[in-house]
């Protein structure tokens, strides 16, 4: 089977390369890459001799040169992981958003269609939802997203249901919980706290930092888009969760004292929320466990523990993202929020 990728540079597609490529040896799996702020080729560089793995540059809104690499390569099935991701940067830019997210997904779409690809999986969020004050969020629940990031994602979602019900288009969707694991972008959560505590720096917290939500580890998202890939049906969408949630506060608190290190007020903080902040995620994700027979299996401490280890032996990697466009983009988030204290931490709880 030939796999092609996209956004295969980035955390949760590179993970999904190496998956393939250690399951299953037959597999061939063709890269694509923009190469955005996102996009590392560190993130694949174990792979680099394998041959089995061939790597392009290009943006999934060019229409032209994805049809030149789809009607060369004739892949049987797509998987795409190409996307803008970070809320704040939505907030910042959401016109960014809309034109990787909606108008690139629908350039894969037509691109399925024209040449009868056996199978397109869209990689999508569970943020979409919006936010659930109790309860869990099914596959039938409605879009309500709060933020341009989760927006654009919805629209990407409703293009490919339309696909499906108008021309057949062998289209699945996934909602995923938020992923986490080595590899993953200095910006999002877990490795900024996990970053900031190794250099000695405070971890800023949005709000109250009581926002609930829903962790699973890189390798297991891999297996249950393996699971989907191989075993899912057509037009169908598959919510992917652990039921493992947790706080951005406890988060914080786990990721000190995991390291040894105490909590005080110098080492949390909490500032301004940001727009449009979703309370608490939850999925319902039965759908997959019954009818694809997967079920996560790494406990959120142990994930936990080996994502430190790793950050914690690739300061490398992450020290050559800590500069250039990233320090410009983190001026300019402290530009959107207030980084004074404004609420008090019980440290102890």
């Amino acid at each position: 089977m030939k796999v092609l990728i996209t956004g295969g540079m980035g955390f949760m597609g590179s993970h999904m390369i190496r998956h393939l490529i250690e399951h299953y040896p037959t597999y061939t799996v063709l890269n694509i890459d923009k190469l955005t702020y996102a996009g590392n080729p560190d993130n694949v560089k174990d792979l680099e001799d394998e041959p089995r793995l061939t790597n392009i540059q290009a943006d999934i809104t060019d229409e032209k040169i994805m049809e030149e690499i789809i009607s060369s390569e004739r892949p049987d099935a797509i998987i795409n992981y190409a996307a803008e991701t970070h809320v704040d940067r939505s907030i910042l830019d959401p016109s960014a958003f809309l034109k990787t997210d909606i108008i690139g997904v629908h350039n894969i779409l037509e691109l399925v269609r024209k040449y009868n690809i056996g199978r397109f999986v869209h990689i999508s969020t569970d943020e979409v939802y919006g936010s659930i004050e109790q309860g869990e969020f099914e596959e039938s629940s409605p879009f309500r997203p709060n933020s341009p990031y989760s927006a654009s994602k919805a629209g990407a979602d409703h293009m490919c249901r339309a696909y499906w019900m108008s021309y057949e288009v062998p289209v699945i969707v996934t909602h995923s919980c938020n992923v986490y694991g080595p590899f993953q972008h200095p910006e999002k959560v877990i490795p900024l706290f996990v970053i900031s505590a190794l250099t000695g720096k405070t971890l800023t917290i949005h709000g109250s930092g009581r926002q609930i939500r829903e962790w699973i580890y890189a390798k297991d998202h891999c297996r249950a888009i393996d699971a989907i890939l191989h075993k899912g049906c057509d037009g169908e969408v598959y919510n992917i969760g652990t039921g493992k949630r947790k706080s951005v506060l406890e988060i914080a608190k786990l990721v000190l004292d995991t390291m040894s290190i105490e909590r005080n007020e110098d080492t949390l903080r909490l500032v301004k929320d940001r727009p449009g902040q979703d309370l608490r995620y939850a999925t319902d994700f039965n759908k997959i466990e019954l009818e694809l027979d997967w079920a996560p299996e790494m406990p959120f401490e142990e994930g936990l523990r080996h994502t430190i280890t790793w950050y914690k032996g690739h300061s490398e990697w992450w020290q050559k993202i800590l500069s250039g466009e990233f320090r410009d983009y983190h001026k300019r988030i402290q530009k959107m929020y207030d980084t004074g204290v404004h609420f008090a931490i019980d440290i102890e709880e």
